[in-house]
């Protein structure tokens, strides 16, 4: 039997969700890197079963409302699924739902959203890190749902698909 993996992601509003893609697509063009849908993962690779993790999100999602988060900057790492992203802040509201839904992680929590997965050298990422750090300076997302996805490192990234979208504050 093969075990599905899944994570659980915070998604930006369809507005903010959009002008995300359009760099990420950007970028993907720019450094021949994969596409992919815009999110920042509060609970990732795990191999709960669908209905516990929408359980979860229904609960996390009730209990928040949608909320804008300040971008703090553009950072860059080695790491692939981290080559290239737009931090924010451990905000109240993020710290909340991160301890609701993935509490043994919370210590740890950066939350992100990847513009660019990869392994490239930091050399060529510099110029892109300035350009966006000052295109994006100043600009909040709204994120308004939590996402149960099929996702993970061993499965490809054009086959992650969403399984259920939970609006929050319902």
């Amino acid at each position: 039997m093969t075990v599905e993996i899944r994570s659980l992601w915070l998604m930006p509003c369809p507005e903010d969700e959009a002008f995300l893609a359009s760099l990420i697509g950007e970028l993907a063009a720019r450094f021949g890197t994969p596409n992919f849908a815009p999110h920042l993962t509060l609970r990732g690779d795990t191999n709960a079963t669908f209905e516990p993790l929408h359980e979860d999100a229904r609960a996390a999602a009730a209990a928040s409302q949608p909320f804008a988060e300040p971008i703090a900057g553009i950072e860059t790492t080695q790491a692939f699924f981290r080559a290239f992203y737009v931090r924010f802040a451990v905000s109240a509201p993020l710290s909340r739902l991160k301890q609701r839904l993935d509490p043994q992680e919370a210590e740890r929590f950066m939350p992100h959203v990847s513009l660019l997965y990869g392994n490239l050298p930091e050399v060529v990422k510099a110029p892109a890190t300035a350009e966006f750090g000052q295109r994006l300076a100043g600009r909040a997302i709204t994120f308004d749902r939590i996402c149960v996805v099929r996702s993970g490192q061993d499965i490809p990234i054009a086959d992650w698909t969403i399984q259920a979208s939970v609006p929050l504050g319902r």
